[in-house]
């Protein structure tokens, strides 16, 4: 296995120690009805990014802490340099204000109540001037490859996938894990099928119990209550099925390829809650829907997200540059435009797997020195945060 100790990427190292390979200013709202200033911060203030969504409002219990934790920590990510955060009320902009400041990074909070959106609007964005202004002077470094953390999804998966470029994914982490990178894996529904298989790839029992929990939690909350007579409506999707994957457990083994053939990840944690025990493949509660999926890793401090893609799926992130693999002739001969890397060689006996691995590893050295993916040059910015239950 060849040593990645020694190669380095130029990128940004942030107050708390953390690598970024993106240098972002964000307005972020913390609710729904904040967003039409945080844009118009962006549009007065260029270089910096908005990041609407759907929620922040009467949301309550766990529903609510994982809305602060996915706004925090995508606040908090280390490819963000400085935050302008806008709500409606001052208490709950000043917890994800003061959740952002835990990494030492500029922030400061601006609520819309007493003031209403024009003074909002130009006080946030003279701090939105002075942060890009802050932000465009720092200077890349020279840096670990492996102080990355690297998450994986996949999406648009057919027969090529499980074959190709989810393999490539996982002989990536073989490759990388040993030497100090943070992965991430998920996709619990998308595990139906395998779970036993995944309960065995843990590094210890009690990490394969926690898994364990996590996904039984899911199925008896919200499978078995809301399923139909089975989940073909949605596991496998449409796409999955004319792609030729017939049943969720052939999706979930083909899913379990990203994980590789000797990585075992070492804890299992909830949605958008970022890993703490040290460098290590983890295991994240999420949703298997793109956007959904990518939202919640980037929140949980991962900067680079592989994403391996049979039929074709276009997804992009906001802040993580979202790098595409695919291995099917077809996508690569009509969608080409959304590709990174070309694995089609593995299905025409062109390409070893462990080949395919090392390109991946070359597009991840890549991007992190700046190479723009597939999806940041076609403008996808998808965000989407994950909710448990109905408002208040």
């Amino acid at each position: 296995m060849a040593d990645f100790t020694n190669t380095s990427v130029n990128a940004w190292r942030r107050e708390n120690g953390r690598v970024g390979v993106r240098n972002h200013v964000l307005v972020l709202p913390v609710d729904d009805i904040s967003n039409a200033a945080c844009e118009a911060v962006a549009n007065n203030v260029k270089g910096t990014m908005a990041i609407p969504h759907a929620y922040g409002r009467l949301q309550f219990g766990e529903d609510l802490d994982l809305h602060f934790r996915t706004i925090i920590g995508t606040g908090a990510n280390p490819n963000v340099a400085a935050v302008v955060v806008i709500g409606i009320e001052p208490e709950w902009t000043q917890v994800i204000v003061d959740g952002i400041a835990k990494t030492g990074k500029p922030v400061e909070g601006f609520s819309i109540e007493q003031k209403g959106d024009f003074e909002t609007i130009r006080q946030a964005s003279w701090k939105a001037k002075e942060f890009v202004h802050w932000a465009t002077e720092l200077q890349k470094e020279p840096l670990p490859l492996t102080d990355l953390w690297v998450s994986t999804k996949c999406g648009e998966s057919d027969t090529t996938t499980g074959l190709s470029s989810c393999p490539t994914v996982g002989n990536m982490y073989d490759k990388l894990l040993p030497h100090g990178l943070y992965g991430c894996f998920g996709e619990t529904s998308e595990i139906t099928g395998a779970e036993h298989i995944c309960e065995k790839r843990a590094a210890t029992p009690e990490a394969g119990a926690k898994f364990m929990k996590l996904f039984q939690a899911y199925q008896d909350e919200v499978i078995e209550p809301f399923k139909t007579s089975d989940l073909s409506d949605s596991q496998p999707t449409k796409g999955n099925i004319l792609g030729g994957l017939t049943t969720i457990e052939e999706k979930a083994l083909g899913n379990l390829e990203k994980i590789g053939r000797t990585s075992t990840y070492i804890d299992a944690v909830g949605p958008a809650e970022a890993p703490e025990k040290g460098p290590g493949l983890y295991f994240m509660d999420s949703s298997s829907a793109a956007a959904e999926c990518v939202t919640l890793m980037a929140a949980g401090g991962f900067v680079i997200h592989t994403f391996p893609t049979g039929q074709g799926n276009v997804i992009g992130n906001p802040i993580v540059p979202v790098i595409k693999i695919s291995g099917n002739p077809r996508t690569l001969r009509t969608m080409s435009e959304h590709i990174d890397v070309d694995v089609t060689g593995v299905l025409t006996r062109e390409m070893t797997i462990d080949e395919a691995g090392d390109a991946l590893i070359d597009m991840i050295i890549r991007t992190a020195n700046g190479r723009h993916t597939a999806a940041e040059a076609l403008g996808h910015r998808e965000f989407s945060m994950t909710k448990l239950y109905r408002s208040a």
